[in-house]
């Protein structure tokens, strides 16, 4: 009879930009922190919490093995600053020990990001990796997802067999992802034996150049996937989160095939690809000004078509606080009306409005305790028009099938605009941000969205691409890089360096 296979699961999924605040145990807990037989009971819910990376491994593991899952512990948040030290040691630490206590296993599957950062540790994903490896040894097979915005190290592929990165932005290929890794365990249980190659690239993408709907990133990871067959087992591409602020930025080419000599020439191809194509990697944003003029414009004219607009500087899946507001006053400044903005993360005000409840009108205070870069204060009369205690079962995009939760939340009227105000921070991907407080998206002359990209998945029903316009304002997660403070990139790199030369 076929043995049944005992395969450890988990992992530790944090985007970290380099000038954000500490990413915290509480931002954690109140996300993804789970182990063990909890860990379990969440995989097995009809909405879970975890990381559809993951559940898309189980499924497909259940479809084409007889395996029981070795719960370790996932945990994962949005993008944020450095974690915590002592938290990920604490996380690291426990993931050790409940794989020790599990004995001896026949693989390990982990849920990583990879492009975390830690106040001390500049290789989270490494360690993570390097920890399992220890226990489990060299011949047991240790796979792996990533984002499509990790910052890869070298030790990263060097301490797992088989490294999958995602291939779509938005990342709804993500279940996907989970279930290729399940096929490759599979295959190295069969006999299998996978040979990685890695080629770093001195090159930032910026962020909003990484659509691969269309554009130049979807024609390198196209490029890649061409590749696939007779031998290679998979491509991977990583833009790399640009601002990791890292030594670890960049680019990255991982290709896994059954021939070692094979992989390094399809990486050397597929890298000198993506680097010919990097001036095609630019970013068009529209001035706040013309941006006002023209929401201005559609508050006026029922005729126009709506408007959604994104504040890509502040956008929570990048590490920004989501809470900027200078989008916000300059609408209403302008008297831009039938207008909806957020989520904005602002715990004081949410706690405020849900205190007071609907109907209450207030001074709306913003940011009152942010010490955080570009959190400015914006104060404006306000009413509390909805509450919702922020749980809620996402229904498009990334977010769809899963439980989030904004924490106690509250819909606040300023003027002509509507913004969501919450105590968990979340980037806009689903459009249950807006409309489980009753605001209904068909009606609004524009939509403010705080976001990079991933609100594509979510609001393509609403806004065509010919309808989205990215703000220039500032931000944490501004994608002009020449207007990041860098600190610890490699240099030279592009476009910091436009005038470098490379080869791989």
């Amino acid at each position: 009879m076929p043995r049944r296979y005992r395969i450890a699961i988990g992992g530790f999924m944090l985007e970290s930009n380099g000038h954000a605040p500490v990413s915290t145990r509480e931002e954690f807990a109140a996300s993804v922190h789970l182990e063990g037989d909890a860990l379990l009971a969440d995989l097995a819910s009809a909405n879970p919490r975890s990381p559809t990376t993951l559940t898309g491994f189980t499924a497909e593991m259940g479809r084409i093995a007889d395996w029981q899952p070795v719960p370790l512990v996932m945990a994962a948040v949005g993008a944020s600053g450095p974690v915590d030290q002592p938290f990920f040691d604490e996380v690291v630490e426990r993931m050790r020990q409940l794989l020790r206590a599990a004995g001896p296993v026949d693989a390990v599957f982990l849920s990583q990001h990879g492009a975390a950062t830690a106040t001390v540790d500049v290789d989270p994903d490494g360690t993570v990796f390097r920890a399992v490896r220890e226990i489990v040894g060299a011949d047991v097979p240790v796979v792996a997802t990533l984002d499509l915005h990790a910052n890869v190290s070298p030790a990263m592929v060097e301490l797992a067999d088989i490294l999958v990165a995602y291939r779509e932005n938005p990342h709804t290929d993500m279940p996907d992802r989970g279930a290729d890794c399940a096929r490759h365990l599979k295959a190295m249980l069969g006999g299998m034996k996978p040979h990685a190659a890695f080629v770093k690239l001195p090159f930032i993408p910026p962020s909003t150049s990484q659509n691969t709907k269309s554009g130049p990133y979807a024609d390198v990871i196209a490029y890649g996937q061409k590749q696939v067959g007779n031998g290679v087992i998979d491509v991977s591409v990583s833009s790399g989160f640009s601002l990791g602020d890292t030594p670890k930025n960049g680019m990255s080419v991982i290709v896994t095939a059954t021939d070692k000599k094979q992989a390094a020439v399809v990486a050397r191809d597929v890298a000198a690809y993506a680097w010919s194509q990097r001036q095609r990697f630019i970013t068009h944003l529209t001035s706040l000004e013309r941006c006002t003029e023209m929401a201005l414009a559609c508050s006026r004219d029922p005729g126009k078509p709506s408007l959604l607009f994104a504040d890509v500087a502040d956008n929570p899946g990048g590490g920004g606080r989501g809470n900027t507001s200078f989008i916000l006053a300059a609408f209403h400044k302008a008297g831009v009306a039938g207008c909806a903005i957020g989520p904005v993360f602002d715990p004081p005000l949410a706690a405020e409005a849900y205190k007071l409840g609907v109907g209450a009108t207030f001074n709306a205070r913003f940011n009152r305790d942010e010490t955080t870069t570009f959190s400015d204060p914006f104060m404006a009369e306000g009413k509390v028009v909805a509450l919702s205690d922020g749980l809620f079962v996402g229904r498009r995009g990334m977010a769809a099938g899963r439980t989030l939760d904004m924490g106690p939340a509250a819909l606040v009227q300023v003027g002509g605009i509507q913004v969501v105000v919450m105590t968990h921070r979340h980037q806009a991907l689903d459009p249950m941000f807006f409309e489980t407080f009753g605001v209904d998206i068909t009606k609004l002359r524009c939509l403010v969205v705080k976001s990079r990209g991933h609100f594509r998945a979510g609001f393509d029903i609403f806004f065509p691409d010919d309808r989205i316009i990215e703000v220039d304002v500032p931000g944490l997660t501004t994608p002009v890089l020449q207007n990041v403070p860098w600190r610890q990139v490699p240099r030279p790199i592009y476009p910091l360096d436009p005038d470098m030369t490379w080869a791989p």
